[in-house]
C-alpha cells in the first residue's frame, strides 16, 4: 500500500466510526466492531509514521510493516 491508499483507508474507517456512533444505542456487536476500527486506524496512523520516518533517513518507507495490534495498542501515549 502507498500512502494514499493508506489514508483512503483511514478516511474510510472514520466515516464508518461516524457513522456507528451516530447511531445511538450500540450493540455489542457494534461496540466490538468500534474497537476493531479504532485498533486498524492506530495500526495504519502508525504504519504512516513507520513510512515518514524511513523517507526521512533515506530509507525505502516500502519497506515498513503494520505491527500487531497488540503492540501498537500498547504504546505510551
Amino acid at each position: 500500500m502507498d500512502d494514499s491508499e493508506i489514508r483512503s483507508r483511514i478516511d474510510a474507517l472514520v466515516e464508518e466510526e461516524h457513522r456507528l456512533r451516530d447511531g445511538g444505542d450500540h450493540t455489542e456487536e457494534q461496540r466490538a466492531r468500534l474497537r476493531q476500527i479504532e485498533e486498524e486506524r492506530d495500526q495504519l496512523w502508525d504504519l504512516i509514521r513507520q513510512r515518514d520516518a524511513k523517507r526521512q533517513y533515506d530509507e525505502d518507507p516500502d519497506s515498513a510493516e503494520v505491527r500487531p495490534r497488540s503492540e501498537v495498542e500498547g504504546y505510551l501515549q
